[in-house]
């Protein structure tokens, strides 16, 4: 066996006929022929699949329990193997969450650096969030709740899992006599128990006041204390007026000596990476939880004839043979006071509308028959014909059932962030006059030339230096494999395969992994010359770093290289 080559013996998979073959290590290796010829049969189903296999078998048997046995590869023998990794031109994941940027993990760096340099603007005004004082808070909770019951709270503990019966202990020996967990006040005099399985929130009750004028002295005494034990954080739990009881459900009023504008309110605590991710409640828009689109029931698909009237059945086969829906729809007609028998087309926008929509808080009377004749009657709400398929659809566990309506779902951006995943606090940091959803909206190209051209203050450079680095690095092995034109917010789920392959080929130059041996499907398909040029040196890159690349391609000048 030679030390510079990969040697295989007796190759028998699929359609490969006992062949021998040499490859020479830490080369860029084409393999073409004719289709059929067992191009693939050679990389993939051979010389990966057993490089795959030989690492699998590396690992303890805990780890292998959790990877499957992998077949060998029929053959006599393979020596000189590398780790083997495949670059193949299978599609990347159909998680709507995932885009080229977190596949790349350049949205891992971007979160990084808006955190940790970004500039946090008032989303209503534009002005520069600045720290607040203690005064100014206490200003605000009187001028939001005079005469109504107050509890001032410092949230301790913010979404994090564990039992916390160590930081209960504590608390009491302070002093402290209630906790607020998880939206309920609890009394530490009794036992409290949490799953530790679960996230939790946990605010200590500092103070239990009546919002008066002559009170503001006290109220600054208690923000104080409550920002000392929370890190400059303090909540006001504000209950409807001053004899509700402690039971009945308030407003929440969140303020931080961190950051606020003094103008309208907006306060927000020190900056961290999991507030720019659409993947973490804390970042996330919480009207589409992150997607930047909403799911809805087309209204045009439901109406197939518009001809046809509520008696005849408009909404087709969707309610099937029930008994219950044709008298709620009946009762919704005698509610507007107009005949079951018009025609869709004919009734009065606001009939559609309340069909298609609901009537909100209003009732109406069912007048309702029982298939044995016996007869009730009721007032209820009608929710409309959309979101009662729509709640169908999302909590049937039939697949037949959610094939059936998936054809009356569309998707429809977000009205609350227009398709950017994060919460307005969030898309108002700017760094270099850009939040993080604009600077995604570039295309890779574009993203590159920005960041070129960033200009840092002497404090932003000494910390977001290194990050601005390795966003550069990436974007680069973008451009070089000739995906320039994407852009960072495009979903995965929406490249082809040549596009995912050099996405994971840029990934893993960004890797500086040596001694690896790389396996590529065609990566020249779809690419213009120019591009093809570019993702050659690529390749020739990933070569002569150390590492051996085996592709399979049909391109000229592939081969040629």
């Amino acid at each position: 066996m030679s030390d510079s080559s990969i040697v295989i013996r007796g190759a028998r998979e699929h359609n490969l006929r006992d062949i021998d073959v040499s490859i020479p290590r830490d080369q860029l290796v084409v393999i073409t022929g004719l289709s059929g010829s067992g191009k693939s049969s050679l990389a993939f189903d051979t010389i990966y699949a057993e490089g795959q296999r030989r690492y699998v078998e590396s690992l303890s048997s805990y780890a292998r329990q959790f990877l499957g046995q992998m077949d060998k590869p029929d053959l006599d023998s393979i020596d000189g193997l590398s780790p083997a990794v495949s670059i193949d031109q299978k599609t990347t994941s159909k998680n709507p969450r995932s885009t080229v940027g977190t596949v790349t993990e350049i949205y891992d760096y971007l979160r990084l650096l808006f955190a940790r340099v970004g500039t946090p603007h008032c989303p209503e005004c534009g002005r520069v969030i600045e720290r607040q004082t203690t005064d100014q808070v206490a200003d605000k909770v009187l001028a939001a709740g005079e005469g109504r019951r107050a509890f001032v709270l410092a949230p301790v503990v913010r979404g994090r899992k564990g039992e916390y019966t160590k930081l209960f202990e504590d608390l009491r020996a302070e002093g402290f006599s209630r906790v607020r967990v998880d939206g309920e006040v609890r009394s530490l005099d009794d036992p409290i128990d949490l799953d530790k399985k679960f996230k939790h929130d946990i605010e200590v009750v500092v103070d239990r006041i009546v919002i008066r004028e002559n009170s503001l002295g006290r109220i600054a005494e208690s923000v104080e204390q409550a920002t000392a034990l929370a890190h400059g954080n303090v909540n006001v739990y504000m209950l409807p007026d001053r004899d509700a009881p402690e039971g009945t459900e308030g407003e929440l009023l969140e303020y931080s000596l961190a950051l606020a504008c003094p103008e309208h309110g907006h306060s927000i605590d020190d900056l961290q990476p999991r507030d720019f991710s659409f993947n973490a409640p804390y970042g996330a828009c919480p009207e589409c939880d992150g997607l930047g689109f909403k799911k809805t029931v087309d209204a045009e698909a439901l109406i197939e004839d518009p001809s046809k009237s509520i008696a005849d059945g408009v909404f087709g086969s969707l309610f099937g043979n029930s008994n219950y829906y044709p008298q709620i729809f009946a009762a919704v007609c005698k509610h507007f006071k107009v005949s079951a028998d018009t025609p869709w087309e004919d009734l009065p926008p606001r009939v559609r509308r309340a069909f298609l929509d609901g009537l909100g808080d209003t009732k109406i009377s069912v007048d309702y028959q029982k298939l044995d004749g016996r007869r009730s009657q009721w007032d209820t709400k009608f929710s409309g014909v959309r979101n009662i398929l729509y709640e169908r659809y999302t909590e049937t566990t039939n697949e037949n059932t959610k094939a059936r309506l998936e054809k009356y779902i569309r998707e429809e951006p977000c009205s609350s962030c227009h398709g950017a995943r994060l919460r307005p606090e969030m898309l108002a940091v700017t760094v270099g006059g850009k939040s993080i959803y604009e600077v995604c909206c570039l295309s890779c190209r574009e993203s590159l030339e920005f960041f070129e051209g960033l200009e840092l203050t002497e404090r932003q450079q000494f910390i977001g230096g290194r990050i601005v680095k390795e966003i550069l690095e990436r974007l680069r092995f973008l451009v070089d494999v000739g995906l320039d034109y994407l852009t960072l917010d495009r979903a995965s789920a929406t490249l082809s395969g040549g596009e995912a392959q050099r996405i994971r080929l840029a990934t893993q130059i960004g890797a500086g992994l040596m001694g690896v041996l790389y396996i590529l499907d065609e990566p020249s398909i779809g690419l213009h010359q120019r591009d093809n040029e570019r993702l050659i040196k690529t390749l020739e890159r990933l070569r002569d770093i150390g590492n051996t690349v085996i592709v399979v391609e049909h391109d000229e000048d592939t081969m040629l290289a």
